[in-house]
């Protein structure tokens, strides 16, 4: 037998019993399966990535809002601070600049950490500012000390006497996050400035002021040395990531 006949010779055609898909084309069958979970979450994806997008829009739009009109407050004079402060109006005050007279009371001075600077670790050092009146005694954080000049012995000069003037930023009091220990008042061991709890230990006003200074960094070496506590610009410091976030969700 010939090549050309053995291929013809085993043609699927040339069975008489050989049925086409054309004569007898498939039919569709439903099954009663429905879309299983893997399915539904791949949907759901891009409809939450969409929705998570959309808020941090709005929230660009609060963070930008909210940083404007605290860099309003801050290019205005500094106000005398009132001997007597209602904490539920500090909020319409917040990064308010305010000046204040009075004596610190080292011996109810309070530090707060460990905290960081520059990479050194250090503490707060919160002391109560003591005015003339009674109940006009506020809390001034006056600003970072190295570790090694925790004791009040070993800066002295970090220790003023007599009358000062402070002049800083009126903050409104905070929340501690779920991550932060809580604070030990009792052997004056704190975390975070609970500003409540601080003041009832101290007498004082639940008023919170952040002492600041101008960015110097040769000055700011010199206090770190002396054990002077370095304050804080004058500057708004609240994190916008906002438009990270909005890239994130819809790219």
């Amino acid at each position: 037998m010939s090549a050309f006949q053995r291929h013809f010779a085993s043609n699927p055609a040339d069975d008489p019993n050989f049925i086409s898909v054309v004569d007898n084309p498939p039919t569709l069958i439903k099954t009663g399966r429905r879309h299983g979970p893997g399915l539904i979450i791949l949907a759901l994806i891009p409809i939450t990535a969409f929705a998570l997008g959309t808020w941090q829009v709005f929230r660009l739009e609060w963070k930008t809002n909210l940083i404007a009109k605290f860099e309003d407050r801050l290019v205005r004079s500094p106000l005398p601070l009132p001997p007597q402060v209602d904490p539920t109006a500090i909020k319409d005050f917040d990064y308010r600049r305010v000046y204040a007279t009075g004596r610190f009371r080292h011996d109810q001075e309070m530090l707060i950490g460990p905290r960081i600077h520059d990479g050194d670790n250090g503490y707060l050092v919160v002391t109560p500012l003591e005015r003339d009146g009674e109940g006009t005694t506020v809390l001034v954080n006056r600003g970072w000390i190295p570790k090694g000049l925790r004791r009040q012995a070993d800066r002295r000069v970090g220790v003023p006497s007599g009358l000062v003037k402070v002049e800083g930023l009126l903050r409104e009091p905070w929340k501690k996050n779920m991550f932060t220990p809580a604070n030990r008042p009792e052997i004056r061991e704190f975390y975070f400035p609970d500003v409540a709890q601080m003041a009832k230990l101290t007498g004082s006003q639940p008023v919170w002021i952040e002492e600041t200074m101008d960015p110097d960094l040769l000055k700011a070496y010199d206090r770190e040395a002396k054990g002077i506590p370095i304050g804080r610009p004058a500057e708004v410091n609240l994190r916008n990531n906002h438009t990270q976030y909005i890239f994130t969700w819809y790219v």
